[in-house]
C-alpha cells in the first residue's frame, strides 16, 4: 500500500490531497476482500475454490479439457487440477513479464478479455486467480505445457521466483494449489458437502465434463473408514460426469418429486454462432404444485434470474396459448392461460452460454443482457 504522504496523517477537520490513501495492485485485495469475494466468513472461502474451478471450466467451455480434480489437502490447502492447454508461460508482450505470472498478480489479466483466449467464460471480470493468489499465504502454480512442466510458487501474492522449466512431457494443463490466509478469513475450514453439492451442479451444466472432488483431511479419513464395508479407502472422493447434460439435472431434480406427468425431459437447444450465444432449455412436469426454474448464465447460477430466464417464461406461456387455440383446447371466449398455471408442477433448467455476459457485479446473480 502506498501514501502520497505517509508522514502526514490527514485530521478529521482536513480533507485534501494528502487525505487520499491508494492502494496499489493486489493490496486492495487484501485491505477489501469483500469487494471482490463477496465476504470473508464459510461462503468467500469456499469462493476462492470456485474461482479456481471456474477458471477450468473456462478451458471445458472452449473445448479443450474434459477432466477437473479437486482436492483438499491434510493440511488444508487446495489443490485443483485441469487437463486443459496449461496457462501460457511465454513472456507477456505489455508487461515483460511470464504471462502465468501476470495472470497470477495482475487484476483483471486473463484469456477472457478481447476476444484472445476465450469465446466463452464463467469469470467475467478475470480477477479471479489474482484474488486467490492475494488472499492465500501461499499459493504453487504448476503448468504442463509447451512440451515442458513448469512450476512457480508465491508467498503472500508475491512470487518467489521466476517459472521453472522442468522436463519434457507431452501433458497439457494446469495444477494450483493454494493455502488460505488465516489472517484474513474467519475461516479455513472447507465444507465438503458444499463443495461437491456445486461441483455436481457444474457437471449437470458442462455435458462431458468429469469433476472429481476428494478430501485428504484426517477427519474425512475417519468417516471414510467408518462408512466402508471393505478396504478402507485412502480418502473421501466423489465424482460426477453426466452425458445427457442438464437433461439428467431436470431428473435429478424430479426424483425427489414423485411421478412426472410425463415420462421423458423435454429438451431444446438452440445456437447463434455469430453471436456467440448458445442456449439449452430442459422442462418436465410433476406431480407438486410449485415450479422450480433454475437459470444459468456460462454455468453461473443466476439465482436472481435476469433476462434469459425471464424470456423463457414469457415463451413458455406464448407457446402453451398458441398451442392450445391451435388444438381447440381453448375456446376464442377463453383467456389465456395464466404464467403460473402453466409453470405449476414444472422443474426446468435455463443454461445459457454467451461470449460478453453482463452480470451485476463479481457475485454474478443476475444476468443483464
Amino acid at each position: 500500500m502506498t501514501t502520497y504522504d505517509a508522514t502526514r496523517p490527514a485530521s478529521n477537520d482536513t480533507y485534501d490531497a494528502h487525505a487520499i490513501t491508494v492502494l496499489d495492485g493486489l493490496d486492495a485485495v487484501r485491505k477489501r476482500p469483500g469487494m471482490y469475494i463477496g465476504s470473508t466468513g464459510e461462503r468467500g472461502l469456499h469462493h476462492l475454490v470456485q474461482e479456481l474451478v471456474d477458471n477450468s471450466v473456462d478451458e471445458a467451455l472452449a473445448g479443450v479439457a474434459d477432466r477437473i480434480d479437486v482436492t483438499i489437502l491434510a493440511d488444508g490447502g487446495v489443490r485443483v487440477v485441469d487437463n486443459g492447454r496449461g496457462i501460457p508461460v511465454g513472456m507477456h508482450p505489455a508487461a515483460k513479464r511470464p504471462a502465468v505470472e501476470v495472470v497470477l498478480t495482475v487484476l483483471h489479466a486473463g484469456g477472457k478479455f478481447g476476444g484472445g483466449g476465450y469465446a466463452v467464460s464463467g469469470g467475467l471480470h478475470g480477477v479471479g486467480l489474482s484474488v486467490v493468489n492475494a488472499l492465500s499465504t501461499r499459493l504453487s502454480a504448476e503448468v504442463w505445457t509447451d512440451g515442458h512442466r513448469w512450476t512457480q510458487d508465491y508467498r503472500d501474492g508475491v512470487p518467489v521466483a521466476p517459472p521453472a522449466r522442468h522436463e519434457a512431457t507431452t501433458r497439457t494443463g494446469t495444477s494450483l494449489t493454494f493455502w488460505a490466509d488465516g489472517d484474513i478469513f474467519e475461516t479455513t475450514t472447507y465444507s465438503f458437502e458444499t463443495l461437491a453439492r456445486r461441483f455436481q451442479e457444474m457437471a449437470f451444466l458442462n455435458r462431458g465434463l468429469t469433476l472429481t472432488l476428494t478430501d485428504e483431511r484426517p477427519s474425512a479419513r475417519a468417516t471414510a473408514a467408518a462408512d466402508a464395508a471393505g478396504p478402507v479407502p485412502a480418502a473421501k472422493t466423489v465424482s460426477y460426469r453426466y452425458d445427457s447434460g442438464i437433461a439428467d439435472f431436470v431428473a435429478h431434480l424430479n426424483a425427489r418429486k414423485g411421478e412426472p406427468v410425463h415420462p421423458s425431459v423435454v429438451t431444446l437447444a438452440a445456437e447463434d454462432p455469430g453471436r456467440l450465444l448458445s442456449v439449452e432449455v430442459a422442462l418436465q412436469w410433476n406431480g407438486q404444485y410449485t415450479d422450480s426454474v433454475y437459470s444459468y448464465a456460462n454455468a453461473i447460477h443466476t439465482h436472481e434470474g435476469g433476462t434469459h430466464e425471464e424470456g423463457f417464461r414469457t415463451a413458455l406461456t406464448t407457446v402453451v396459448n398458441r398451442y392450445a387455440r391451435e388444438r381447440k383446447l381453448l375456446r376464442e371466449k377463453d383467456t389465456n392461460l395464466s404464467g403460473e398455471d402453466i409453470r405449476e408442477g414444472l422443474t426446468a433448467i435455463v443454461s445459457v452460454k454467451l461470449g460478453e455476459p453482463q452480470f451485476e457485479g463479481q457475485t454474478k446473480t443476475k444476468l443483464g443482457n
